[in-house]
């Protein structure tokens, strides 16, 4: 009978691990005022199931040879919401509008989300985007999808 305990707590600790550094995660993320462009990347490209890693330097990576993050930007650098918008956009696969379709560039991915009503309220593409923006965007684009807003 120990033995079959012992087996079983073997065998469900991973699970338990695998919980906590995830909600340790979030939980940092939700206290940072302004994400980076490696932590956005690992975040979405997670949320988004196109890239799992659990290292922000290879999640930046792969965004950046994709053209899915703005120009001549930094893994260390603010992440700006213009930015975010084509992250968001390219990772989920959303679909946009005629400018967005022929540009995607920043712009317009913005521009798109604001849009799908995937961002919302009185905000600037310019700013800064903090951990709880973030997720929030996140959740909105899965909200989008489940009522069939979003292909």
């Amino acid at each position: 009978m120990k033995i079959i305990v012992l087996m079983l707590l073997l065998c469900l600790a991973p699970v338990f691990i695998c919980a906590q550094t995830a909600a340790y995660e979030i939980e940092a993320l939700l206290e940072t005022k302004a994400v980076t462009y490696g932590q956005a990347a690992g975040i979405v490209l997670k949320a988004s199931d196109v890239n799992v890693t659990a290292n922000q330097a290879q999640a930046f990576q792969y965004a950046s040879e994709r053209n899915w993050l703005p120009k001549n930007v930094s893994a260390d650098e603010s992440a700006r919401l213009d930015g975010i918008a084509l992250l968001v956009m390219r990772s989920f696969d959303i679909k946009g509008g005629i400018m967005y379709s022929f540009v995607k560039n920043p712009h317009y991915a913005y521009r798109e989300l604001v849009y799908q009503d995937i961002i919302q309220g009185r905000i600037d593409p310019a700013m800064a985007v903090s951990g709880d923006d973030l997720l929030y965007i996140i959740n909105r684009v899965f909200s989008q999808r489940e009522e069939g807003n979003l292909p």
